[in-house]
């Protein structure tokens, strides 16, 4: 069993290694981040077009699935997209509540315009049944900006920097995930910031080895994680990921636009593998006609008119395999690039 990896994420979590998987609304479950969870990293899901019921469900299920847990917290997280919660109000404080309920260790929120009501709203809430846990709240950031008002202001637990290379939604003028982090570790220097999390482009142990030695707390993979019999995603849209090059990624506003949801705050759209979706809405052709093959698509399986969400780094992984082996080979992996890291001091 490779080592434990000691960052301010792991001690926060009692983890084995600083890797925290995607909340990617459509394509992630519960199922998939118990499992990230239970191989030393943690594990989080995307909390979008799904019913109090099914989230209901999905926990209780996630809860069952690990043994001697009891009372404690479940390990796992909700993630949560600020402008959805914010035109359907009611409907996702009902969504919190459940999870609240459920005792979930941690709650993500990204891409709204007034997240601080939600996260006050999320920390005076009263319909734990677990009184004495109160989640960790991690932020999606992706400026300097962000970053600072999300640990000064808001007093957040955890803090998630979002690079250009990032698949699924982002901000088209965000820097690379390096360049981003570094500006933010250099804006919230010292042992009292949050932990900081690198997002965006990355695959494999020597990637997160690389943003750890530059001061990252952990780092959080998405793409990756699609490959797996976990993830929702279906075997035409694997099989495309499998394919890909990074070059064959693109960010854009077609998918959204085929999608019909176009309701994401001003400068957030998404990386995905680029087909004839953006073909043609860039050639002109008309956006219900796009709309309807996207949609006819979805009933056969067509690639070239689905959405196949995708960051930069899936060159970089072809194989589909249980999250749990891809959180030990990763944690490895890290071990060794930090070991040969140590080799070139002298």
């Amino acid at each position: 069993m490779a080592q434990v990896v000691r960052t301010k994420l792991t001690k926060l979590l009692g983890l084995r290694v600083p890797i925290v998987s995607a909340a990617m609304a459509y394509a992630s479950l519960s199922k998939l981040a118990v499992e990230v969870s239970q191989a030393g990293g943690f594990g989080f899901f995307g909390i979008a077009g799904i019913s109090t019921a099914q989230l209901r469900e999905q926990l209780s299920s996630a809860r069952t699935s690990i043994p001697d847990l009891g009372a404690k917290p479940l390990p796992i997280g909700c993630g949560f997209l600020g402008w959805i919660m914010d035109s359907k109000e009611d409907e996702y404080k009902q969504l919190i509540d459940v999870a609240l309920e459920h005792g979930v260790r941690a709650i993500w929120l990204a891409f709204g315009t007034d997240l601080n009501r939600w996260i006050q709203y999320i920390r005076s809430a009263k319909a734990s049944a677990y009184p004495a846990h109160k989640p960790l709240i991690f932020v999606q950031v992706t400026s300097v900006e962000e970053a600072l008002q999300a640990a000064n202001d808001w007093k957040v637990d955890v803090i998630i920097v979002q690079g250009n290379e990032s698949g699924g939604h982002g901000r088209s003028t965000a820097p690379s995930t390096m360049v981003l982090l570094s500006e933010v570790l250099a804006a919230l220097p010292g042992e009292n910031s949050p932990p900081i999390l690198a997002a965006g482009g990355i695959a494999n142990g020597a990637q997160i080895a690389a943003y750890l030695t530059a001061g990252a707390s952990g780092t959080v993979l998405g793409t990756r994680f699609l490959l797996t019999p976990e993830s929702p995603f279906s075997a035409v849209q694997k099989a495309a990921l499998q394919a890909a090059k990074s070059t064959n990624t693109v960010r854009t506003l077609a998918f959204d636009q085929a999608r019909g949801t176009n309701n994401w705050p001003a400068g957030i759209d998404g990386r995905g593998i680029r087909n004839k979706i953006v073909d043609e809405i860039e050639t002109g052709v008309d956006e219900k006609t796009v709309q309807e093959k996207y949609r006819n698509a979805v009933q056969a399986g067509d690639p070239d008119y689905l959405v196949i969400w995708s960051g930069q780094g899936v060159s970089l992984m072809n194989e589909i395999k249980p999250a749990k082996e891809i959180v030990q080979e990763l944690h490895v992996d890290i071990v060794r690039a930090l070991q040969r890291a140590q080799q070139l001091l002298g």
